[in-house]
């Protein structure tokens, strides 16, 4: 099948403007069987850059990348000028995929930051422990700021990071991507369009999937708090951001259980080995045994190798941290959480993130006293129950996003360059300002888990 060539209008109808309500017909209801394509949306704000907005890439990494390679499609809008990433070939490679001068190559971000601004923005996409001084640095400088998630470590670093944006006047956008995606759009268009009712519950569950856990957070960068962050900040504040940004209203109070149950030594099979490249007796019966990435090589960027030849992956399960035994590694955030949440008006919500299913895709549960949604991420089902009418929406039937998180990432992008070359930053959903919250319903999360589930309030001002 030939690839379908994309144009500015097939974005701007993917990745939609700022504002959700207000863009969608009155009624979500009226047809009877079958499913439509989850709707197109027509940004009503854009407006081409005069100039392609300058960026610097802090962070050649996966993340960094994604973001990158929006250039690639409308050079028009963003040019990426610098880029300060310490391993050698991803920074070499990068450089001249962008054409990127050699005096704005860098190895760390301090080296970076010692010039005069000379671009428009940041896109820091580096580890967690690196985005508060960077952050902080870089509006000092005049630059705005699209910042992955999370924020920082603290919330008083966050609260600092929010602090430091308004004196400087800086355009600071978190990198909540879910929020940018036609499928939560469309959730949220629903739910604001009052056809459900008075919202009164939403239950919402992150299977994470049981590869993706040993990789990222068991034998990978964010398996270590004080390397990164708890894990309901590092795989799952885009959860809390979209619940809060679905329902709308404030959060008053969060209690959370769980722990970190199978990832510990203690759990090791006998026959196991530190590495899955020793003489491992229970290798082939562990559904986490290393040696799959030799074959599922997708999973191999975090292995820092400059190719994804067999013997090239099997040297650095050898030596480096994915070739560990998950049983034996240094990870401490925990493999299973639940998250109660009490919203004004009386709206409840739940939370689970599960480290153990073999399949991906956020499953969310909204229940209105008029009606109901049921969606897993690839189709959405709103129920009126007066009628018994019902309306389904297929993600599948849509467009073909060129762009991950369901063509969320490249739909931040786009309203960042927006918002920064018009100088406004209402153009964003996912401001600090918009994204201190859920941030704060995480800590508090956290810091609940770890006191057996004490209720937590949450209070901006503190």
């Amino acid at each position: 099948m030939e690839k379908k060539k994309w144009n500015r209008r097939d974005w701007l109808k993917i990745t939609g403007g700022a504002t959700v309500a207000g863009s969608f017909s009155k009624s979500v209801f009226g047809r009877k069987a079958g499913a439509l394509p989850v709707p197109e949306y027509e940004n009503k704000n854009f407006r081409k850059p005069d100039t392609p907005v300058r960026c610097i890439v802090l962070g050649a990494g996966n993340r960094g990348n994604v973001y990158a390679r929006y250039s690639e499609k409308f050079p028009d809008e963003l040019q990426i000028v610098g880029v300060a990433e310490p391993i050698e070939f991803r920074r070499e490679n990068f450089a001249k995929r962008y054409n990127i001068d050699e005096k704005y190559q860098w190895t760390t971000w301090e080296h970076a930051l010692e010039l005069p601004k000379f671009a428009d923005a940041l896109i820091i996409t580096m580890p967690d422990a690196l985005h508060y001084l960077s952050a902080m640095q870089g509006m000092a400088l005049g630059y705005d700021l699209l910042l992955e998630k999370a924020i920082a470590q603290t919330w008083l670093q966050c609260n600092d990071i929010l602090q430091q944006s308004r004196k400087y006047n800086n355009i600071v956008a978190i990198c909540h991507v879910l929020r940018y995606t036609s499928y939560f759009r469309k959730m949220k268009e629903i739910i604001d369009s009052g056809t459900l009712g008075d919202i009164v519950s939403v239950q919402h569950l992150e299977p994470v999937s049981y590869w993706h856990m040993a990789h990222s957070f068991v034998r990978g960068p964010w398996r270590n708090k004080e390397e990164s962050n708890a894990m309901i900040l590092t795989k799952s504040c885009h959860d809390t951001d979209i619940l809060r940004w679905l329902i709308g209203k404030p959060c008053k109070t969060v209690s959370s259980f769980g722990s970190l149950k199978h990832f510990r030594q203690d759990k090791a099979p006998e026959g196991s080995t530190a590495r899955c490249t020793d003489d491992c007796k229970v290798r082939d019966k562990c559904p986490y045994n290393a040696l799959k990435y030799v074959e599922h090589k997708n999973w191999t960027w975090h292995l820092e190798i400059p190719d994804t030849e067999d013997e090239t992956i099997l040297r650095a399960l050898k030596t480096g941290p994915f070739g560990k035994c998950v049983y034996r590694t240094d990870n401490d955030v925990v493999d299973h959480q639940t998250m109660m949440m009490q919203f004004e008006d009386e709206i409840t919500a739940s939370f689970n993130m599960e480290a153990f299913t073999h399949y991906g895709g956020r499953r969310t549960r909204v229940f209105g006293t008029e009606g109901d949604i049921i969606g897993d991420e690839k189709t959405l089902t709103a129920t009126k129950f007066l009628t018994g009418e019902q309306e389904k929406w297929d993600v599948s039937m849509g467009h073909k996003i060129d762009s991950g998180h369901g063509g969320g990432d490249h739909g931040l992008m786009h309203d960042f360059i927006q918002a920064v070359s018009q100088r406004d930053a209402s153009l964003l959903t996912s401001t600090i300002e918009a994204s201190m919250e859920s941030h704060l319903m995480g800590f508090k999360a956290e810091e609940s888990r770890l006191n057996n589930g004490q209720p937590m309030a949450i209070n901006l001002d503190e």
